[in-house]
């Protein structure tokens, strides 16, 4: 009697196993999306689902409209769009800590309302919004598209050259938003400048890397590419050498410049495996002297 309650209930739980596993799934209306990538050493990613217009109008002064002027919005659909950053960041002249946040919107004619919300449990449900969990909220103009987009895109656009700026980007219809944020990094690299020279002669080319870039101690620069091109082979490196001349040329040593980007291009010539284009570049820079 035991053994055939057992085989009974064995059978309702592979019946019922199966069943779980026995689910259609069909294409969503409005698929899920991330978008992420790294300014700085920020990690930003935006996650959130994709409506499309679908011949629908969908912003406007209205009840006519999807999404009428004044109105709170989720900025996407189904659920909360969701923006996870990893470090500190400065969002259209706001500090915001790291962390996820819901995005929220009030669109409008030619001025939305950009909001960071910190209460992730509501989703979507604007019902539930309580302005004292808002992290942020600014008026931001929009620009009006000739090409309309079908399919409500985020995007992280407009990384400037320094890698310390950058615009969440959001276009749907015929409106494109756009909310710039900052990101700060030299303090860590500054901080591992520190730690890691100390540890690994690879890492002094690095440092001087950064300090070059950035317009830093540029003779300091200089000592670390010496002690790295001082070990070993190193110093057959074209590619650090190349470096090196760039550090002489920006300190004014245009004499010793032209002589290390020489043997730089005399290197790269004969490198079995291409010169990588440092035999122009090298060129540029003894032309530029």
């Amino acid at each position: 009697m035991r053994k055939s309650i057992l085989l009974f209930g064995l059978s309702i739980l592979i019946i019922g196993t199966l069943e779980l596993q026995a689910q259609i799934n069909i294409p969503q209306p409005s698929p899920k999306a991330k978008v992420e990538t790294t300014v700085g050493l920020t990690d930003v990613a935006i996650s959130y689902f994709r409506p499309s217009v679908k011949g629908r109008e969908i912003f406007g002064d209205g009840n006519d409209y999807l999404q009428p002027y004044g109105m709170l919005w989720r900025a996407g659909a189904n659920n909360g769009t969701v923006l996870n950053l990893n470090t500190e960041a400065v969002i259209a002249g706001n500090k915001v800590e790291a962390g996820e946040y819901l995005i929220f919107m009030v669109p409008g004619e030619n001025e939305w309302e950009f909001k960071l919300y910190s209460d992730l449990s509501i989703g979507g449900n604007i019902g539930n919004y309580n302005e004292s969990k808002e992290v942020i909220s600014v008026i931001q103009e929009v620009e009006k598209l000739d090409e309309p987009v079908e399919t409500l895109t985020f995007q992280i656009s407009d990384i400037s050259a320094d890698n310390k700026s950058a615009n969440i980007h959001f276009e749907w219809e015929n409106v494109s938003l756009k909310i710039p944020f900052e990101v700060s990094y030299d303090d860590k690299v500054m901080a591992q400048i520190e730690q890691y020279t100390k540890v690994s002669p690879r890492n002094l080319i690095t440092a001087a890397n950064y300090y070059y870039t950035n317009d830093r101690d540029l003779k300091q620069a200089l000592k670390w590419v010496d002690a790295y091109l001082a070990e070993g082979n190193n110093s057959a490196q074209f590619w650090n050498l190349h470096l090196k001349a760039q550090i002489l040329a920006k300190l004014g040593d245009k004499k010793e410049a032209k002589k290390v980007a020489e043997k730089s291009i005399e290197l790269a010539k004969k490198n079995s495996s291409g010169d990588f284009g440092y035999v122009k570049r090298n060129q540029d820079l003894i032309d530029s002297l």
